[in-house]
């Protein structure tokens, strides 16, 4: 599917009025419903203002795509916008947006669509292009820029003596990925330098590297924000940035590749991925993103079982279990039992994963073997001492997570014991010796780091178990609390891991209070827009009112993020009173003791509480209060 297929000329809009981000994803997304292409306002601009809590889509020079797949979308569209005054729409380089595409695709869609972004973001850099997009007089004009071929893209002729390779890689692999391939095709064109650039986007990896093309290759160029496959290239002098880098300064990269000076990567089967100072990341910054690596890979687990054994226990409620078999709650009946097994299935990755992910993101590849085995042993509770399982402790959530850091640590360092080896025993370095010590050194430590987290998880467990009335209340007012304090930043991260964390040992009991309190305040900032525009429909403008109404389906569906735009504009009256909401939301469910066993889902996984209707009015008290505060405190729009 090329561009011309999706560039549909009766939803373009060649004067857009908006001046704010907000108002100008608002006027796109009602020209997508008020021509038939999307069937639902809220749903379709909740999954576009999610991609944008990522990072913004303004890509920089004038440009941006917001885009979402999404059950909204009944045909797959690029809808063109313009701004001739420009819209402050937090672009990567901070300049005003005036070109705009709305990139919408049906859920469960394949990846057509992507080889048509990849052809866009191509077009996008073509000189003078944009130029020729904003002195268009028509629709027709506009779409016949696309259908045109390149005829005019530069074709110079290349030195034979000097050939680089490179790969270019974002983290959503839509658009700045193939920019970047662009840009540093053209910008090698022009210096008379042959270039091979590899794509790791969202449809795969495109022209792929050879053997003999990096044999050839006189340097290499990373410009990459997520890991790529390295070990292909020991020995090369290799030059690693961040994807916007190839972008901005092509030129830049490209001498630096060629020069001498230019570091030579040594092949230790480490994959590279830049960091957007190009600086070593502090103490505090690296332990977050190791720590997210795990937590990231280990939610869809947590997510999966914990439903299905939430589900379980639903299933046994509602078919009726006899009291003198309570204790089989769960597994009574055999339809339940099948549930039950299956999440706890998925649930038994838990924390293997978590630590195997964590020791991925500190060492990589090496680091997932010691990983895992550092969670299996922290799951069953291996220690010296204790070898029978009879009289095994296991050390948790904690414990893996201890584990994963050890066993990043162990790799780090065997890597630099046999950083003097020679280079033809590199594939034995990570097929025998990285995976045997990894493994056997992480595991002894293992059974000391088990006897004192085996402590702390079961004083942990015993006090999560034991919550009730005042206690209860407090963390829940804390927990709740934290979700409000930066809207998905990583306090929010913080409590929410936490809350995560406690799903293992609580499985037993019926859930989480803590999990139970964490979403309940998640779920808060963005209904307590809704409830701030509803009651006080002066103080906002009207982009800002329609935005609270569309933070109805943000809040239900606990994306926190929905209340971002709304702190960001006034974050000295939003955040106080998203605060004191949030905090009053979770400390009655702590309260009301109400346990929740499923991570995300919001207002679906309702039915998964011990008692939904409670949960959702103490849910709702918290955006009613927040909402009133933040409505009084505001000032009226003049």
């Amino acid at each position: 599917m090329e561009i011309k297929d999706l560039l549909n000329k009766k939803v373009m809009i060649l004067d857009l009025k908006s001046t704010t981000k907000e108002a100008a994803i608002d006027e796109m997304v009602n020209q997508l419903v008020e021509t038939g292409f999307v069937t639902d306002f809220a749903t379709f601009k909740a999954g576009i203002l999610a991609r944008e809590a990522q990072t913004s889509t303004g890509l920089g020079d004038g440009i941006a795509m917001p885009h979402s797949k999404n059950g909204a979308v009944k045909e797959a569209v690029v809808l063109f916008a313009r701004s001739q005054a420009g819209v402050d729409y937090a672009s990567l380089d901070g300049q005003p947006a005036q070109v705009f595409f709305m990139i919408a695709a049906p859920e469960g869609a394949n990846d057509t669509h992507l080889a048509a972004l990849a052809e866009l973001s191509k077009f996008l850099l073509q000189d003078g292009f944009k130029d020729k997009l904003l002195a268009a007089r028509s629709a027709d004009e506009i779409s016949n820029l696309f259908i045109k071929k390149e005829e005019d893209e530069i074709e110079l002729p290349v030195s034979s003596d000097k050939f680089l390779v490179a790969v270019t890689a974002c983290t959503t692999g839509i658009a700045h990925t193939y920019m970047a391939e662009e840009s540093l095709k053209k910008t090698a064109a022009k210096m008379g330098i042959a270039i091979k650039v590899e794509t790791n986007g969202a449809k795969g990896v495109g022209n792929k590297l050879t053997a003999a093309d990096i044999e050839k290759a006189d340097g290499v160029i990373i410009a990459a924000d997520k890991k790529v496959d390295m070990p292909r290239f020991a020995g090369k002098h290799l030059i690693s940035k961040p994807v916007a880098e190839g972008i901005r300064h092509p030129e830049d990269l490209i001498n630096a590749a060629l020069s001498e000076t230019a570091p030579v990567y040594k092949g230790n089967g480490q994959a590279v991925v830049s960091d957007d100072s190009g600086e070593k990341q502090g103490l505090g910054k690296a332990f977050y993103k190791h720590l997210m690596g795990g937590v990231s890979a280990m939610l869809p687990f947590v997510v999966g079982g914990g439903i299905l054994i939430a589900l379980a226990f639903l299933i046994d409620q509602s078919l009726g279990v006899p009291h003198d078999q309570l204790a089989n709650l769960g597994v009574y009946h055999p339809i339940a039992a099948y549930f039950k097994n299956i999440g706890g299935a998925a649930f038994a990755f838990m924390l293997p994963v978590l630590s195997g992910y964590i020791a991925n993101s500190i060492a990589d590849r090496p680091g997932l073997v010691a990983g895992f085995v550092a969670g299996s042993m922290a799951s069953s509770g291996m220690a010296f001492g204790k070898l029978d399982a009879a009289k095994m402790i296991p050390s948790g959530f904690l414990g893996a997570l201890v584990g994963g850091f050890i066993a990043g640590g162990v790799i780090l360092l065997l890597r630099k014991a046999f950083s003097k080896l020679p280079n033809s025993l590199e594939g034995i370095k990570a097929i025998l010796l990285y995976p045997l010590l990894g493994t056997a050194i992480t595991g002894f430590i293992m059974l000391f780091i088990n006897i004192p987290m085996a402590s702390v998880n079961v004083a942990l467990s015993n006090f999560l178990n034991s919550l009730s009335g005042s206690s209860a209340l407090l963390l829940g007012i804390v927990v709740g609390g934290m979700m409000a304090i930066d809207l998905g930043g990583p306090i929010n991260k913080a409590a929410y891991i936490f809350a995560t964390g406690t799903l293992a040992s609580t499985v037993a009991t019926g859930g989480s209070v803590i999990m139970a309190s964490v979403m309940a305040g998640g779920m808060v900032p963005p209904l307590a827009t809704t409830v701030a525009v509803l009651l006080f429909k002066n103080k906002f403008t009207k982009e800002e009112r329609n935005s609270g109404l569309t933070n109805i389906v943000m809040g239900l569906s606990f994306i926190t993020e929905g209340s971002i735009p709304f702190a960001a504009a006034d974050p000295a009256r939003a955040i106080p009173s998203f605060f004191v909401g949030a905090a009053v939301a979770g400390g009655l469910t702590g309260l009301a003791n109400i346990k929740l066993m499923a991570p995300h889902g919001g207002i679906f996984v309702l039915a998964l509480t011990n008692n939904p209707f409670l949960y959702l009015l103490f849910i709702l008290i918290g955006a009613v209060i927040s909402g009133v505060l933040f409505g009084a405190l505001k000032k009226v729009k003049a």
